[in-house]
């Protein structure tokens, strides 16, 4: 399997956000139409809502809604307001050195990812994260020091709330450390479960396991995969090896005493490191984040790519996958 993997930086939003916009809204457009436009919430439904949990986006949100040309149905979309359910996959943990370190494995379906890396400098502060939904993030980091990163919760329930990754792009915009990424978490309503994994620049930490029909419970989990505290969906938690993921990197924590690089080596191979392409669980690329650097590197096998917030270069490249290839 063959990527085009693109890094692109733009400190305000503007002409290169909204071509983006235009090359990806058809796929978009579909993938939200699935159930139905009754489905989905109305315009004022989505933008009260975002007024009410997350106001410090609204202007941000109107913005883009006037690149992506004001339509009703692209406002509604970039809500990511009771938007239709998604499963992926996702190991991610704290390395235990001393100098703060996430990794995750993002394992999702390969023809439903945006393969983009974004830099930006909206709202007065410089994000950069790797995209969903344009400007949703499910991973990035924070010119604070602030990193954060999701994983699947493992259960069936939808509820009223908000895609997930847009809930991490306010984290990032509205936050600087772990404890304030929690408080945050915690408050706003999701549309399925998740847990987020956050850790700041001084390697303070917290995962939030996030639901739509109960409330967040804020952890100091250093580890989370696709359950939360039991497993919940039992056909799921087979499929994608969820608990013997978690205590594969539970005994790496505690009873193994890993590098760095041997800690980030163990995410690209097996029990965390998934070729189920064809089932939409494959893993597209392994994440790798330095807050107190202000770094994020990005790898696959037998390659990597660095990104530095002071020194952001866009890019593209293709990644060729040989373990996709031979699972399809």
């Amino acid at each position: 399997m063959q990527t085009l993997w693109r890094a692109i930086s733009e400190a305000q939003p503007g002409p290169r956000w909204a071509g983006l916009f235009a090359e990806y809204w058809p796929a978009y457009h579909r993938w939200w139409l699935r159930e139905g436009e009754g489905e989905r919430a109305t315009y004022m439904e989505s933008r009260r809502a975002l007024k009410l949990h997350m106001p410090e986006l609204v202007p941000l949100y109107d913005e883009l809604c006037g690149l992506a040309g004001g339509g009703d149905h692209a406002a509604r979309f970039l809500s990511f307001y009771c938007p239709p359910p998604y499963l992926s996959g996702c190991s991610q943990a704290v390395w235990p050195g001393e100098e703060p370190v996430m990794v995750r494995n993002y394992d999702y379906d390969p023809s439903a990812f945006d393969s983009l890396i974004l830099h930006t400098g909206w709202l007065g502060r410089r994000v950069m994260g790797t995209s969903d939904g344009l400007w949703g993030l499910v991973d990035g980091v924070n010119d604070a020091g602030l990193a954060v990163s999701l994983t699947f919760g493992g259960r069936r329930q939808v509820g009223n709330g908000f895609g997930v990754p847009l809930i991490l792009r306010y984290v990032l915009q509205t936050c600087e450390t772990a404890e304030e990424a929690g408080q945050a978490l915690a408050r706003v309503p999701t549309h399925m479960s998740y847990n987020v994994t956050a850790v700041d620049a001084r390697r303070k930490y917290v995962t939030v396991q996030m639901a739509p029909d109960r409330a967040s419970q804020v952890t100091n989990a250093a580890v989370a995969t696709n359950h939360q505290s039991a497993v919940e969906w039992d056909s799921h938690a087979r499929f994608t090896s969820t608990v013997e993921r978690e205590r594969y990197l539970l005994q790496r924590l505690t009873l193994h005493l890993d590098t760095q690089d041997r800690f980030i080596g163990a995410f690209l191979k097996p029990p965390l490191y998934s070729t189920a392409y064809a089932a939409g669980f494959g893993t597209l690329y392994t994440a790798v984040y330095r807050p107190r650097r202000r770094e994020m590197e990005i790898r696959w096998p037998g390659s990597s790519w660095q990104f530095y917030m002071d020194s952001f270069k866009p890019a593209a490249r293709h990644i060729y996958t040989p373990d996709a290839a031979r699972s399809g």
